[in-house]
């Protein structure tokens, strides 16, 4: 080999070299666009992550609150079942107190009917003995008026009668 067919050669591959180191730069700018726009994804990515971050920080204070609530709530609902509880002995108390002041009533009105008509009738009777006494005192007296008397007594004492009836039934009510 002489020397022009090295130079030849050398030339040659200096040639060969250009063609590759200029594809090798094109593969470089390629590779550059690529990196430039695998750094803007990269941006996008993080200012995502970002929101997400802020999101998630807000959606963890939303579920403390969420928590907080619901605590509240269930200390809410043993306060209600406390109160209910102590409205149910209420109304089993007053239950008892009304059963207890409806026998009163039924005991009051059986001694209504059982002593004070008994005792009115008496009074009454013996009203009407005096009255008789009266009319032979005084023989001028007129019957009607005896029987006046003796209504009129009978009807104050039943309205009397009726008023405490009422009072009583008031009071158990």
């Amino acid at each position: 080999m002489t020397d022009t067919n090295k130079l030849d050669l050398i030339i040659n591959q200096l040639g060969i070299m250009k063609s590759d180191i200029s594809d090798i730069k094109s593969d470089v700018g390629t590779l550059k666009s690529d990196v430039t726009s695998l750094k803007s994804d990269v941006t996008t990515l993080k200012s995502d992550v970002t929101a997400l971050k802020s999101d998630v920080a807000t959606l963890k204070s939303d579920v403390t609150a969420l928590k907080s609530d619901v605590a509240a709530q269930k200390a809410d609902i043993e306060s209600l079942k406390a109160d209910m509880a102590t409205q149910k002995a209420d109304i089993s108390s007053l239950k008892s107190d009304v059963a207890d002041l409806k026998i009163q009533l039924s005991q009051t009105q059986l001694h209504l009917e059982n002593k004070t008509d008994r005792n009115i009738v008496l009074l009454a009777e013996n009203h009407s003995m005096l009255i008789d006494k009266l009319n032979q005192a005084i023989p001028l007296a007129n019957k009607n008026l005896t029987y006046e008397v003796k209504v009129e007594y009978a009807l104050d004492k039943i309205s009397e009668l009726e008023k405490d009836v009422a009072d009583l039934k008031t009071k158990t009510a």
